[in-house]
């Protein structure tokens, strides 16, 4: 454990304690499994709290998950209409919770704006906030968290469904041939294609392999991800078709060397460099 500041140990970081907070009202349920999934990388979910109108039928659907996944409910009526109350609700809580100086960190789960003085409050203190929320969330919220992940790269594709057996058809007698021409079967319709993936952010990462980069022009990948973070929190891989940072750049090897190194204590890791 790391030494925090000459009093209190800083856990190691899957070890942090955290707060999960769900806007109910801006966040979807089919990502509540990728979603606890990806924070389990940051820390352990001490506390698990979704806030939201849980007599609306636009809440069904998270109801049923709350008890699959151990997630208490703060219910939240809405006093006036076209007054959202969960947001007030949520940051009431989350300022209760920073104060007892218990958690390491905090995910907030919305796409909404309202969040963004919130999470600059709570970094503010000290703590990690990591956000979750889908592609139209607003900038200055994705900014003011360390660490933001769009919920589109947290949903799990539908696994096929099985279509019911039908009984067997009685069989046919059999008929005269014919010409080719006639028997042939209409063309199955082609397949709905995935949408592609968007381009290399190449520009951006050059530029952390340039500030990263060591006296021969090799970029630790660790720091080169760790400044690819701050400047833009809602870096991800995964929004580019790899799951790891290492993937993505060894998908430009005309720009990109990425290759195993010999560090200073012994062990090997991996460093990528500009190629000239």
């Amino acid at each position: 454990m790391k030494q925090r500041n000459g009093s209190k140990p800083e856990p190691d970081e899957d070890q942090r304690l955290l707060a999960v907070l769900i806007d109910a009202d801006n966040a979807q349920p089919a990502i509540i499994e990728g979603l606890l999934a990806e924070v389990a990388k940051y820390g352990v979910a001490s506390v698990k709290r979704i806030y939201g109108d849980f007599t609306s039928p636009q809440q069904t659907q998270w109801k049923r998950a709350l008890l699959k996944h151990s997630i208490q409910p703060v219910q939240q009526f809405a006093y006036t209409s076209g007054k959202n109350a969960t947001d007030s609700s949520l940051i009431i809580d989350a300022m209760d919770l920073m104060y007892t100086r218990r958690f390491d960190g905090f995910c907030l789960v919305s796409s909404d704006s309202d969040f963004t003085r919130l999470a600059q409050r709570l970094r503010e203190e000290g703590h990690k906030v990591y956000g979750f929320g889908e592609r139209k969330t607003p900038d200055a919220f994705v900014q003011a968290c360390d660490k933001f992940i769009y919920a589109e790269v947290l949903r799990r594709e539908p696994e096929p469904v099985p279509l019911p057996m039908l009984p067997a058809a009685p069989a046919k007698p059999a008929a005269k041939k014919t010409s080719k021409t006639a028997t042939q079967k209409t063309p199955a319709p082609p397949k709905p294609e995935k949408p592609a993936a968007p381009a290399l952010p190449r520009a951006l990462l050059v530029q952390a392999i340039e500030e990263a980069t060591d006296d021969e022009g090799w970029a630790h990948l660790g720091a080169v991800g760790s400044y690819l973070s701050k400047i833009r929190p809602d870096f991800d891989p995964r929004l580019y078709g790899h799951k790891k940072l290492s993937d993505l750049l060894k998908a430009d090897p005309v720009l990109f060397e990425v290759k195993e190194r010999d560090t200073a204590g012994g062990s090997k890791a991996i460093h990528v460099r500009l190629k000239a």
